[in-house]
C-alpha cells in the first residue's frame, strides 16, 4: 500500500504531463524541468507505486495498465486541489498576468483572435492567451486537467462532456475569384458541380460533415485540391478559379477586400453553431467566469 505521508503532491503534476506528452523531454519543456530531473521524478513515482508506470517504446513513454488505472483518480485529485486553491480567490483582470489556454481551429484563430487580443489589450493588458489546435479526442481530458480552459468553435460532440454555451449560428457558403461568366446572384447545382472545388478537412474537422450532406443529396463535386487548414485558400482562389465550401462569416473575412464572389449553396444544409466549451470542475473559478463572458461579448457580435 502507498504510504500518504511519503508522497510528494509534486510527483503528481509529473505524472499528469508525463501521460499527456509521452515523452519526457516534452514533459520537462512543459514543467520547466530538465529531462534529468523530470527522470528522477519519474523514479520517484515508480518507488511511490510499485510499478514501472511507463515504458519506453518506439510511440514514446506508453503507460502501463497500473498508470491508465492511476490516470482519472489522479485527474479528479489534482483537479481538486487546483480548484481548492483558486477558490475564493479575487480575480482582477487589470493586474493579472493569467495564461488562458484556447483550443480552436485554424479558422477560429483567423476569426476570433484578432478581436479578443484587441479587447484584452484595453481591458486585461497582463493576461496571456495561448491558442493551439488540440485533437477532438483530447479536449475533454485536457479540459478536466487544467491543461485547457476552453475550446472554441462547432464541437457538437462535446456538449453532451462539457459545459457550453452558445456564440453564433452561421449557413455555408461557396466562394470563388470574381471574373467574368460568373452568375450574379445564386449558384445552380449545375453550375456548383461545374467547378472544381477546394476540399478543407482533417481528421478531427467538423467540415468533413458538409461533403458527406452534399454527397447524400446528389452533389458529388469533383475536389481538385485537400488541404488541412483554411489558411492558404483565399490565395489558391485569387491565383485559380477553384471554389471553395465555408462558412459565410469566414468568407466575409476573407474577402475583405471585395476580390471574391460568395454564393449561398444551391440546397439547404445544417446551420453551423460555434460554442464555448468549458470542464464543469471550473465554472465557479472567477477569472474562468470573465474569461468566458469577454468571449461572449467578443464574439457573438461576429
Amino acid at each position: 500500500m502507498t504510504d500518504f505521508n511519503k508522497a510528494d503532491l509534486n510527483l503528481l503534476r509529473v505524472f499528469q504531463v508525463i501521460l499527456t506528452e509521452r515523452s519526457l523531454t516534452r514533459a520537462g519543456l512543459q514543467l520547466g524541468l530538465s529531462q534529468p530531473a523530470v527522470s528522477y521524478a519519474l523514479g520517484r513515482l515508480r518507488a511511490l507505486f510499485d510499478d514501472p508506470l511507463f515504458v519506453r517504446t518506439p510511440d514514446g513513454m506508453l503507460p502501463t495498465s497500473r498508470a491508465e488505472q492511476l490516470a482519472e483518480p489522479l485527474s479528479r485529485a489534482i483537479s481538486s486541489i487546483r480548484e481548492t486553491l483558486r477558490h475564493g480567490e479575487r480575480f482582477d483582470p487589470e493586474t493579472s498576468s493569467r495564461e488562458f489556454r484556447l483550443s480552436m481551429s485554424d479558422i477560429g484563430e483567423q476569426v476570433f483572435l484578432p478581436p479578443l487580443c484587441e479587447k484584452l489589450q484595453h481591458l486585461a493588458p497582463r493576461v496571456r492567451v495561448a491558442a493551439e489546435l488540440v485533437p477532438l479526442s483530447d479536449v475533454e481530458e485536457r479540459l478536466l486537467l487544467g491543461q485547457l480552459d476552453f475550446a472554441i468553435g462547432n464541437l457538437s460532440a462535446l456538449k453532451s462532456v462539457t459545459k457550453s454555451t452558445l456564440m453564433f449560428r452561421d449557413e455555408y457558403a461557396c466562394m470563388t475569384r470574381k471574373r467574368t461568366g460568373l452568375p450574379a446572384r445564386h449558384l445552380s447545382r449545375q453550375k456548383f458541380l461545374e467547378f472544381s472545388h477546394v476540399m478543407v478537412a482533417f481528421s478531427d474537422s467538423s467540415h468533413l460533415e458538409i461533403d458527406d450532406w452534399l454527397q447524400k443529396r446528389g452533389l458529388n463535386r469533383h475536389i481538385a485540391l485537400r488541404v488541412p487548414h483554411f489558411t492558404v485558400v483565399p490565395q489558391i482562389l485569387q491565383r485559380t478559379d477553384l471554389v471553395v465550401t465555408l462558412p459565410r462569416g469566414v468568407a466575409r473575412v476573407f474577402n475583405g477586400s471585395g476580390q471574391f464572389a460568395i454564393y449561398p449553396l444551391p440546397i439547404d444544409v445544417p446551420v453551423i453553431e460555434s460554442s464555448v466549451h468549458w470542464h464543469a470542475t471550473f465554472d465557479s473559478d472567477e477569472g474562468n467566469r470573465w474569461f468566458r463572458q469577454l468571449l461572449m461579448d467578443t464574439l457573438r457580435p461576429l
